[in-house]
């Protein structure tokens, strides 16, 4: 996978010691003219795996246009990002040249504006548009930010080490 300019520096200073990284999940929604509601998914080319859209942050990017960016470099996509449905923070992962990472992971659930999808860089090997009723298999993080975007409730989730924190109003201050 290709590794932003950023990340390569300092991996450059560090080797593979854990880094603290912000990511952000693209979950696009497209119906369908026949009513039938779609989601982008793309199969990534280091493991095999089927997921939403997913990218590291830029250093200064706001999260939500790294969503929007990353839909439109690896699936050839444009979408407009709804809003943050989910906050979650992964244990340290290993990827599979070594490098160790935690991410806090942002969740975007994201509105289709135009573009069929296609394989837009060497990130993916297929795009497809899947039926919501009938998603590939994702691993378990995967299919929980799935989960949470297409259950939509009104407020963003907010999820440390795999449990979901109960999203409680602020004090009322007088």
């Amino acid at each position: 996978m290709p590794v932003p300019d950023f990340v390569r520096a300092l991996r450059e200073r560090i080797g593979h010691d854990p880094l603290w990284l912000v990511g952000a999940t693209a979950i696009v929604l497209r119906p369908d003219p026949d009513g039938v509601e779609r989601m982008l998914a793309v199969r990534r080319s280091d493991n095999g795996e089927w997921t939403p859209v997913t990218g590291i942050v830029d250093p200064g990017e706001h999260p939500a246009t790294t969503a929007v960016r990353e839909c439109l470099e690896e699936a050839r996509v444009e979408v407009e990002v709804e809003r943050l449905v989910l906050v979650t923070v992964t244990g340290e992962v290993t990827h599979v040249n070594g490098d160790r990472a935690q991410y806090c992971t942002l969740v975007f659930r994201c509105r289709w504006i135009a573009g069929e999808g296609e394989v837009g860089d060497e990130e993916s090997t297929d795009v497809v548009w899947f039926p919501v009723d009938r998603l590939p298999p994702f691993s378990e993080s995967h299919a929980w930010r799935v989960a949470v975007a297409l259950e939509n409730a009104p407020e963003c989730a907010l999820v440390v080490g795999g449990v979901r924190l109960p999203v409680e109003p602020p004090p009322r201050h007088g």
